[in-house]
């Protein structure tokens, strides 16, 4: 008589039809629950607010942000600029050698205006600058010998000695002598300055489109040795008159002249790639950047002093420089169509439509007079089935070791039979298109006998979802 085999552990069995259950369960389809109102007033807002939705993701995100393209910002870019013109002063003329500082043609460069000139400046002693703190005394226990004052002109002897002009006494200092404000002399070079020229070359890179461009029209007629910029007629000649660019600003010239100020010129290229290389043109604007209307950082100046020998001694001029300084800022941003972010763009827009839904949602089971019937009809609950070898609740409740779920008579007959009955839908309530301010009347599957208080009191509950 054969052996009889060997029955698999009960946890063994129990966790195979556990996988199984889950399983079968994951290629299961779900499909919402769709309930149609007939409110008019429901629907209005419904539709408003996907109009609202459709009109921004069209207008604004597809057409002005173009959320369709890829795009790229701050391109690669160069800048070589030229300044062309001569003035004069009181005392000698001035050409571009001279006023432009640095001369190297850079986007960062400075036209001077106005100079404060101390001439045969040499290695001496000399009184301290009166506005420098502490320079003045009345006898020499006032100075203190081989002191160094960062702020000042020298190091100090130790010596109170009179002023250059008045009665008027400062310590003595040893440096370049005479000091600055002792025999300064100013002069403005300003007369003609609003008529410079200034040439700025401007060359841009994207380098993921590959695609390059200057501001410069290629023309061998000697185009630009007798143009100036136009925004209408010449966008391609980049030169411009200084006072253009102080006027575009909305600077008075006279007054930047004399104090001094920076001044940007920006030029931005966005392009729109999707279209010719024609269309991708620079646009240029002026404004100030220093802060004008705080006295204590506006304007701007800067010193540089010119060395040569008289006598075989070392002798230098001083010359303390007002201008006006231009910083050539380039930026942009160029953008050409692709696949990628056109999707998540439009997904994007799908999924902020059903916004209106949940609007609408929130609206219909708060505020409507009849929220607690479309509570109901939107919402069904399901009876828990009894327990059953073949379900998987339960055997989920044996492998992990818990008391398997309490059964839910769903039949109304005490004497009906137990084993595995159907997993009944529990409605709190289903009322008739007839009845449908009459909730206690239901219709369908019998509800579930051990829920009938909890289902009452939802019933009467006059906040609707708020208790669901």
């Amino acid at each position: 008589m054969a052996a009889a085999e060997p029955k698999p552990p009960a946890g063994a069995a129990a966790a195979g039809r556990l996988a199984r259950g889950c399983w079968s369960a994951f290629w299961d389809y779900e499909t919402p629950k769709v309930i149609v109102v007939k409110n008019r007033r429901l629907g209005v807002v419904y539709r408003a607010v996907q109009l609202l939705i459709l009109l921004y993701f069209v207008w604004y995100v597809f057409i002005v942000q173009k959320s369709y393209q890829d795009s790229e910002t701050g391109p690669e870019s160069s800048v070589i600029t030229k300044v062309k013109g001569i003035t004069f002063s009181e005392r000698k003329v001035w050409d571009v050698e001279e006023y432009v500082k640095p001369p190297e043609g850079g986007s960062v460069f400075s036209i001077i205006t106005r100079i404060e000139v101390t001439p045969s400046q040499t290695l001496g002693t000399c009184p301290e600058s009166v506005r420098v703190s502490n320079a003045s005394c009345d006898t020499d226990e006032d100075c203190v010998a081989e002191r160094l004052d960062m702020l000042g002109s020298g190091l100090r002897t130790g010596r109170c000695v009179p002023y250059y002009q008045g009665s008027a006494k400062t310590c003595e200092v040893w440096g370049w002598c005479p000091v600055e404000d002792g025999a300064s002399v100013s002069q403005f070079l300003g007369k003609m300055a609003p008529n410079f020229t200034i040439l700025i070359k401007n060359s841009i890179h994207y380098p993921k489109f590959q695609f390059s461009k200057g501001n410069i029209e290629h023309r061998k007629d000697g185009y630009l040795k007798r143009c100036t910029f136009d925004e209408v007629s010449d966008p391609y000649c980049p030169i411009f008159k200084l006072g253009f660019i102080v006027e575009q600003a909305g600077e008075n010239f006279t007054e930047l002249a004399h104090t001094g100020g920076v001044i940007g010129v920006i030029i931005n290229w966005d392009c729109d790639l999707d279209l010719s290389a024609s269309k991708c043109n620079p646009k240029y604007s002026f404004r100030r950047l220093d802060p004008k209307h705080v006295p204590a950082s506006s304007g701007y100046n800067f010193r540089f002093a010119k060395y040569y020998k008289v006598n075989g001694s070392a002798t230098r001029t001083l010359i303390k420089a007002y201008g006006i300084r231009i910083d050539v800022i380039v930026h942009g941003q160029a953008g050409k169509f692709s696949l990628i972010p056109t999707i998540i763009n439009l997904a994007t827009a799908l999924t902020s439509i059903g916004v209106g839904s949940f609007l609408c949602d929130w609206i219909l089971l708060t505020f409507m007079n009849k929220n607690k019937v479309y509570s109901h009809k939107k919402f069904d609950k399901v009876c828990t089935p009894r327990r059953s070898s073949g379900s998987w609740p339960v055997t989920l409740a044996l492998v992990l070791g818990q008391a398997p779920p309490p059964p839910c008579p769903c039949s109304a007959d005490p004497g009906q039979s137990l084993a595995a009955p159907p997993p009944w839908p529990c409605p709190a309530s289903a009322p008739s298109e007839q009845m449908a301010d009459t909730p206690e009347q239901t219709v369908g599957p019998e509800l579930c006998a051990s829920e009938p208080s909890r289902q009452d009191s939802t019933l009467t509950d006059p906040r609707g979802l708020a208790q669901l």
